[in-house]
């Protein structure tokens, strides 16, 4: 992991460096049990005291505190055995060099993790302790994301013309080290935060009238989807607009996409994409264009939160 100031920030690390990084992790394990000591793992600190917010970067980072999680304390005991066991399992999935879900990771050691929401915040420690993003550990998340309109691409080596993929579009890969060859003619990328609106403007191919490239998250932003902008962006060099609801929901997804998520601030510069231009209603329109009361909505207290 690079450190700069005080701040820590993944890399993109081939199978490899990873699989080297999880070794080392666990000899410097056995040679502390070997001299005496216990098992126990220096874990770099993922709590909302440890990241900020950094103008100049203008996205969410992770900083450099650490906690030490040790098996022969009763309180850290599981979580110690639950990395224990991740790791060797990750060691395994990339030695085999194959992908596998965040499910199966669950599903291969039920009795030991018991619930998905014990095994998945494990795989976010184990990438800031190798230093290495979340994808590179060959762990992915299912398919949430979807792309249509005025973009081609190769997957794995197989065209995919996403302007013949059927009113609904294409799945977002979650492998999106596997997509090269990206080509386009769009003006814009369409970035849409409700299903329901992206499903009637392709419907409409609205990007046969207007070149663009549509794409959804049904919502909070997944991780490949924020990869597969990010990517698509870098490469096409064109605008993001991005239609979201003038409401807390909508600028906070808005927000993701554009500074990072606390959950995902180590790998923040590789999940960002800056300068998405928001489209739709402000709450500033109310009144410049006189909306009527009956179409406005009061903020609840949780909004306000």
């Amino acid at each position: 992991a690079a450190g700069d100031g005080g701040v820590l920030e993944v890399q993109d690390l081939d199978n490899d460096a990873v699989r080297e990084g999880i070794e080392e992790l666990v000899a410097d394990v056995v040679a502390s049990v070997l001299a005496g000591g216990s098992v126990s793992f220096e874990v770099p600190s993922r709590t909302a005291s440890n990241q900020r917010y950094v103008p100049e970067l203008d996205r969410i980072v992770l900083g450099s505190k650490v906690s030490s999680r040790q098996l022969l304390n009763t309180a850290q005991a599981r979580k110690t055995a639950i990395t224990t066991r991740v790791l060797q399992l990750l060691h395994e999935v990339l030695r085999k060099g194959i992908h596998i879900t965040k499910r199966d990771l669950f599903y291969s050691d039920v009795k030991l993790f018991k619930d998905q929401h014990e095994s998945d915040p494990v795989l976010e420690d184990v990438a800031c302790m190798v230093g290495c993003s979340r994808t590179c550990l060959n762990v992915v998340a299912s398919d949430k994301g979807l792309v249509v309109g005025r973009i081609s691409f190769h997957e794995a080596g197989d065209p995919i013309d996403c302007r013949r993929m059927g009113v609904g579009g294409k799945a977002i890969p979650p492998f999106i080290d596997k997509i090269t060859n990206i080509e386009s003619d769009a003006d814009f990328i369409l970035l849409v935060e409700k299903e329901a609106a992206y499903m009637r403007l392709a419907e409409d191919r609205f990007y046969v009238r207007h070149p663009c490239i549509l794409i959804t998250a049904k919502g909070q932003p997944d991780v490949a989807t924020r990869l597969f902008l990010r990517k698509v962006q870098a490469q096409l060099r064109i605008p993001v607009l991005g239609l979201v609801d003038s409401d807390p929901y909508g600028l906070k997804i808005l927000s993701v996409y554009m500074s990072g998520s606390k959950n995902m601030s180590y790998d923040s510069a590789a999940l960002t994409t800056p300068d998405i231009h928001w489209l739709g209603v402000r709450p500033s329109d109310l009144d410049a264009y006189s909306i009527p009361e009956q179409c406005r909505l009061d903020m609840t207290e949780h909004d306000m939160r």
